[in-house]
């Protein structure tokens, strides 16, 4: 059974990874091989992704959703596995979030 938020919603865990020195050519690549692959790599339950770059200032910002700490917990041993040459830049920082509020406006 899946945890609640305070409203009565499932919680959704997301973990924030900021990069600097981002290769265009990288972002490319990284965004070529989630397409190709389909989903996340084997070990890793993540329930979504989202790749945030800001170009003019060469930083990226990648979300990765999962449905309970314990699947970002063991997303995160296979992503610190990772060869660096495989994310769009240097990682500076991870942050561990409950997703509190998700509201889209029109």
């Amino acid at each position: 059974m899946s945890p609640t938020s305070s409203q009565g919603e499932a919680a959704v865990y997301v973990r924030v990874v900021r990069f600097t020195d981002v290769n265009p050519q990288r972002v490319e690549d990284m965004l070529r091989r989630i397409d190709e692959a389909g989903g996340p790599p084997p070990g890793v339950r993540a329930t979504g992704v989202q790749v945030l770059v800001d170009e003019s200032q060469g930083t990226a910002v990648v979300l990765q959703f999962f449905d309970s700490v314990d699947d970002m917990r063991a997303g995160e041993e296979v992503f610190a596995a990772m060869d660096p040459a495989e994310t769009p830049g240097t990682r500076v920082s991870v942050d561990r979030c409950e997703l509190k509020l998700e509201r889209r406006l029109s």
